[in-house]
């Protein structure tokens, strides 16, 4: 399959920049659009009004998604936040299943299904995060790990339907997230073309050749040219680097 995807550089804030601080980002970065590549900024729950008022006042080309969504539209859930809720702030996208919430929070292959499902009833575009520990990659599990959380997603029809239009994926091997030690490009492509081995088996050509997978794990502007050179990789889920207008601006200089 040749690649003919477009190229999405996401940041995830995740619990970093509040209002003020979202204003004061947004304010100073400068964006061109570009035809081949979407930017897009997963915001903390307070910060996306101030950030979805200053993208549409500066007419910035960048999207901004949330980082998370109960599987519920109302309900007995406190401190929650509904999907129905996101909409109302004009939010469209959202991040599911990053390795924190796995890791804090609790969050299974189960409840991320239902996160999943639900949001992509309500019409959100889903970007579903999956990635091994270094314990698990060490030991050579890699690759049945990244099954494992792939599989009930991939069983789910109404999920099956929306690959390569509204749920696509980001790899973020959990040992390279935040500790400054990133996945070998080879490295990385060959764990994007055994996911995406996967998503054939599972969904056909069309859908597969259609899917993102981005690569997360301690992006920067330093290495994220060699990245994207990887045919498998369609752009990055970066964190740390994201936080910065000049850091963020320069990643999308990259594409």
């Amino acid at each position: 399959m040749n690649r003919k995807r477009p190229i999405l550089l996401a940041g995830n804030w995740k619990m970093n920049h509040g209002p003020k601080a979202t204003r004061d980002f947004l304010s100073q970065i400068q964006l061109e659009k570009k035809n081949h590549a979407k930017a897009r900024i997963y915001a903390p729950y307070l910060s996306l009004s101030a950030a979805t008022s200053l993208v549409s006042e500066k007419q910035l080309p960048l999207q901004i998604g949330a980082q998370n969504l109960h599987y519920e539209r109302s309900g007995a859930f406190t401190g929650e936040i509904s999907g129905p809720m996101l909409s109302e702030a004009g939010i469209q996208q959202v991040l599911i299943g990053h390795s924190e919430r796995r890791q804090f929070f609790g969050e299974t292959n189960e409840s991320i299904l239902l996160k999943t499902k639900s949001a992509l009833e309500q019409g959100f575009e889903v970007l579903l995060c999956i990635g091994e520990l270094l314990s698990e990659r060490e030991s050579g599990r890699t690759e049945s790990v990244l099954r494992e959380q792939l599989a009930r997603i991939l069983e789910n029809p109404d999920c099956k339907a929306q690959f390569g239009a509204r749920l696509h994926l980001a790899y973020e091997p959990v040992w390279a997230i935040g500790t400054g030690v990133v996945a070998t490009p080879d490295q990385a492509q060959s764990t994007h073309a055994f996911i995406r081995s996967l998503l054939l088996q599972a969904l056909g050509e069309a859908k597969t050749r259609d899917t993102l997978i981005l690569y997360g794990g301690s992006v920067t502007p330093a290495n994220f040219k060699d990245l994207l050179a990887c045919s498998e990789i369609d752009g990055g889920l970066v964190g740390g680097a994201s936080l910065k207008p000049d850091s963020f601006r320069a990643l999308w200089d990259l594409v």
